[in-house]
């Protein structure tokens, strides 16, 4: 059908590129809003785990000892309490474990660089990979939303190396200038094909949502996620700029809430 309005015809494109950019905007508000949600909920559990759980153990731990001081003539008994004590300290150290993974206390302590090392020194005694760390630590505080984003960067990824990559080496470098800071992340594992490669590089489905959240974090922040992959492993280099702009404060100006507990 013929249009009579021309004019009407040719603004249409236009006003659709507007509707298409206010609705990638108002998702990308709602992605971020998510991941900060997912951020206080998991300190939030963090501090439940450690203080209340971790508490409760603790209390069964001292209950067992003053049974076996009671049992000390009786050598079953005192078998299945030291049995009892084992799985209690067992407990202890996974609940300990849990609680720093959702949210380690240095990180709210004394900064990324710190919580980065103990991170990758716990990783690699789980997962048997041996990694190399070159964490550059200046004396000078990340704001805590950057420190935030850059940790849950190196969880994932390092996550993604034990999951996927078959690697038995991978390596950490982060840098810390007066204008930018650069988290990389590499692994010498078998890579990801080049048609897995473009689907990751791009924002479909198939990101996945491990990926997707890593890019959210550093985009929130004007940064950049790079991931690069060839048949010697793969890279991912996330690069934030520090400046007002990028690191405007949830909290005020250091946007970080006074810690809960303290890593051991």
């Amino acid at each position: 059908m013929w249009n009579s309005n021309p004019l009407r015809a040719l603004r249409a494109p236009s006003e659709l590129e507007t509707l298409i950019r206010e609705r990638t905007a108002e998702l990308q508000k709602l992605s971020q809003r998510l991941l900060t949600v997912q951020d206080d909920e998991r300190r939030k559990l963090a501090r439940d785990l450690h203080d209340s759980t971790g508490q409760t153990l603790a209390a069964l731990k001292m209950s067992v000892a003053l049974l076996q001081v009671d049992c000390k003539a009786e050598p079953a008994r005192l078998a299945m309490l030291a049995s009892v004590a084992r799985l209690a300290d067992q407990a202890i150290a996974e609940i300990r474990t849990m609680s720093y993974l959702l949210h380690p206390p240095l990180l709210d302590e004394v900064g990324f660089a710190c919580a980065a090392e103990w991170y990758i020194e716990g990783f690699a005694k789980r997962s048997g990979i041996t990694v190399t760390a070159d964490i550059a630590n200046s004396r000078t505080r990340l704001p805590g939303r950057v420190e935030i984003a850059l940790f849950r960067v190196l969880q994932e990824s390092l996550t993604n190396v034990h999951r996927h990559a078959a690697a038995s080496d991978a390596s950490v470098h982060f840098q810390h200038k007066a204008e930018v800071v650069t988290l990389e992340i590499k692994d010498f594992g078998k890579g990801i094909s080049q048609e897995r490669l473009r689907l990751l590089q791009g924002a479909s489905a198939e990101t996945g949502v491990g990926l997707a959240g890593m890019r959210e974090r550093v985009r929130e922040l004007n940064g950049v996620l790079e991931v690069e992959s060839d048949i010697l492993g793969t890279r991912v280099r996330a690069t934030v700029p520090l400046n007002m702009n990028a690191v405007t404060s949830r909290f005020g100006d250091r946007d970080r809430p006074a810690a809960s507990a303290t890593a051991q």
